[in-house]
């Protein structure tokens, strides 16, 4: 391994959007790049930093952080520009010109999808402090997935011990947390997922009290009737649509509903419509979307929280990790049809 600070070229693979993406993303709408070259010295003066990335986090809002749509329908011969993706993703430093950080720190954070990175704005970048877990958990339970979950159940849900929680995609990074987060209050805790070996995974390996797959259910609201005869306190939303058309029928009074994301809907040219939303105004339930980048101020107390669990073994976290940047569009594409199981995560690098 080239050590950082010499001044030496090496090559620099890179996964670049190929062609904007219409419905859901596929493979070939990406191309892995091996002719980009790099140099393995900050510029004097950048204030930047050059980091080797190591793991590479799949998350749906890659859609959008990278414009990966083309949203200008006149112009229907455009390309998109021949840069690597964007995405949070875990790295070490090699060298460094900015007084925060210095070579041989680990970071999480936004990178590009590319075996090295120079990054000037360093902004969204936080030192890795513990490393006696996976370093692979600084992309999921440990990063924006993570600080997600808690935010989102503790800050906009204001849960309490006893609560009727129901999480969508609850096999996903973000699920799979806030229904184990929910379970250590004592709350009673349904999720769905796409597959039998989801509803599985969530039932005996993360505890969750019931799971279903909602591919099986030809009508959601009866589903939630079977598992919420009393009602829902609390809906975790990564869905959106018909699901949460369904649980609106199904909350209690004063019920709280966090909506962290619409995977159902991004691929969709026209969204589907939400028609129950009179039980909002019936039942007095708080409805909240959130943007967890406003929250990153609450990340040491996340840790404070969530490492003694993981130490304990009261929070398990599962991961589906691919190997090699090739692999990141196939990885990336099946988010979008659910062949994931787990957080979905790219490992670049072993250092």
């Amino acid at each position: 391994m080239v050590s950082g600070g010499e001044n030496v070229q090496v090559s620099n693979k890179q996964v670049i959007l190929k062609n904007y993406v219409t419905g859901s993303p596929k493979e070939s709408d990406m191309y892995v790049s091996t002719n980009v070259t790099i140099r393995l010295k900050v510029p004097e003066g950048s204030n930047g930093i050059l980091v080797k990335n190591l793991y590479l986090s799949c998350d749906p809002y890659m859609l959008y952080l990278n414009n990966m749509r083309n949203y200008d329908a006149s112009n229907t011969d455009s390309k998109p520009p021949v840069t690597p993706l964007v995405g949070y993703g875990v790295a070490k430093v090699l060298d460094s010109e900015h007084p925060n950080f210095k070579k041989g720190d680990l970071v999480w954070g936004i990178t590009k999808w590319e075996e090295y990175s120079l990054i000037t704005n360093v902004e969204g970048l936080f030192k890795i402090q513990h490393t006696n877990v996976p370093l692979s958990y600084y992309t999921g339970i440990l990063g924006m997935p993570g600080i997600t979950a808690y935010t989102g159940f503790y800050e906009i849900c204001s849960p309490k011990k006893g609560d009727h929680v129901f999480i969508s995609a609850a096999s996903g990074a973000v699920g799979q947390l806030v229904g184990q987060l929910a379970k250590l209050l004592g709350c009673y805790v349904v999720g769905s997922a796409g597959s039998k070996e989801k509803v599985d995974l969530l039932k005996n390996k993360l505890k969750f009290d019931e799971a279903f797959n909602y591919k099986e259910e030809p009508n959601l609201d009866a589903a939630l009737k079977r598992y919420f005869p009393e009602g829902i306190d609390i809906y975790f939303d990564n869905v959106g649509g018909k699901m949460l058309d369904a649980v609106l029928l199904n909350m209690r009074p004063h019920g709280r509903i966090a909506v962290c994301g619409l995977i159902s809907q991004y691929n969709l040219d026209k969204p589907e419509g939400v028609y129950n939303l009179m039980h909002l105004l019936i039942k007095q339930v708080q409805i909240k979307g959130f943007v967890v980048s406003d929250y990153y101020h609450l990340f040491p107390k996340f840790l404070d929280l969530v490492l003694p669990h993981i130490a304990e073994g009261k929070i398990v976290y599962v991961e589906d990790i691919v190997e090699g940047l090739e692999l990141g569009p196939a990885a990336f594409a099946g988010l979008f049809s659910g062949r994931n199981v787990g957080k979905q995560v790219v490992l670049v690098s072993k250092e």
